[in-house]
């Protein structure tokens, strides 16, 4: 069974670690900053995410479930992306489940530290991963 998330102090101290260095331009990868803005409170919220690219598009995958940058999405459907020292504004669509399938499946490959948030494994179908779409949305991001 797939672990639950918690956003405990640990969590939130590497956020806060990996958030500073991507603030100050260094690269890591394909994890990036998302800001959105909060649905209730309006204010900004920022946190890191590690995109997913398969077939030329990208995504915004949530692993760890609908967390508030998820919800915050749905509501406004737009967010920004720092990406080195560049700051993208994008537009997002949810996809649906047989469209998330492969992107999580290719998502649990390669972010190992996910690996334990959900029910299907590494090596499995992707209609496996077609079962897990409700409880790890994604979000195709528009060009």
């Amino acid at each position: 069974m797939a672990k639950e998330y918690r956003l405990g102090f640990v969590r939130r101290m590497v956020n806060r670690i990996v958030a500073r260095r991507l603030r100050s331009g260094k690269e890591m990868g394909d994890t990036v900053l998302l800001t959105t803005l909060g649905r209730k409170s309006g204010l900004e919220r920022t946190t890191p995410v590690t995109l997913a690219r398969r077939d030329g598009l990208r995504y915004l995958v949530a692993p760890y479930g609908a967390v508030g940058w998820v919800h915050n999405l749905r509501d406004s459907g737009v967010a920004e992306l720092l990406i080195g020292s560049e700051v993208e504004e994008i537009s997002v669509t949810e996809v649906d489940a047989a469209t998330a399938a492969p992107v999580l499946k290719q998502y649990v490959n390669d972010v190992s530290v996910v690996r334990s948030f959900f029910d299907a494994d590494k090596d499995d179908s992707v209609d496996k991963f077609e079962a897990e779409a409700s409880r790890h949305p994604v979000f195709r991001i528009n060009v």
